[in-house]
């Protein structure tokens, strides 16, 4: 079997202001933004992140919600930002994004609901009902005096029987007879008009 050589070392880059033959003894650099920079920046920028999302979204829920999950999804990507300066444009960004997945969301759940029926009526059945009440008015019209009276006050002002014999000042058996002497004239005035 063949050995493979390694490649040969080579020697390590020169960092500016070492000499010669010195060796390398500093610590490395953290590379990445540290968490009290970022918190820093979060505590300073908090109003001015509310307010972005606030542009983004309706309600001051979701907008706390989203700079709230931007800071944690920056903090636990800290080590990405290389330039601490650039922070800021970090948490910027993920508040944007954060505004906009949430407004999608809005959307689908919009679009998945399912539309609830209709209250009105349809056109055909408001049609209808219409002519139906005109021939009711126009049959009502047609009945006397007193059987309208007694109809008008038993089934359209909800009253009892006792209760109109006396707004009308007749007896109980009368206010009986006009309203059925009135119902059978309006079921004849309604059946004609069919």
């Amino acid at each position: 079997m063949p050995v493979i050589a390694p490649m040969p070392a080579t020697r390590p880059a020169r960092i500016p202001g070492q000499r010669d033959g010195a060796e390398d003894t500093a610590p490395a650099a953290v590379v990445g933004t540290t968490v009290d920079h970022l918190t820093e920046t979060y505590r300073a920028h908090y109003r001015s992140l509310l307010g972005l999302a606030a542009l983004l979204l309706d309600d001051t829920a979701s907008c706390e919600d989203v700079v709230q999950e931007a800071f944690i999804r920056v903090h636990s990507a800290r080590k990405r930002v290389r330039d601490p300066e650039k922070t800021l444009a970090y948490l910027r960004q993920t508040v944007v994004n954060l505004s906009r997945s949430a407004l999608r969301r809005r959307i689908l759940g919009l679009k998945l609901l399912s539309k609830p029926m209709p209250d009105m009526a349809s056109a055909e059945e408001g049609a209808y009902d219409s002519l139906e009440r005109r021939d009711l008015i126009k049959a009502m019209k047609g009945l006397q005096r007193r059987q309208r009276e007694v109809l008008v006050l038993r089934y359209f002002a909800d009253m009892t029987e006792a209760q109109v014999a006396e707004t009308l000042g007749v007896s109980l058996g009368s206010v009986k007879a006009y309203g059925s002497r009135g119902i059978a004239a309006l079921r004849i005035a309604m059946e004609a008009t069919r």
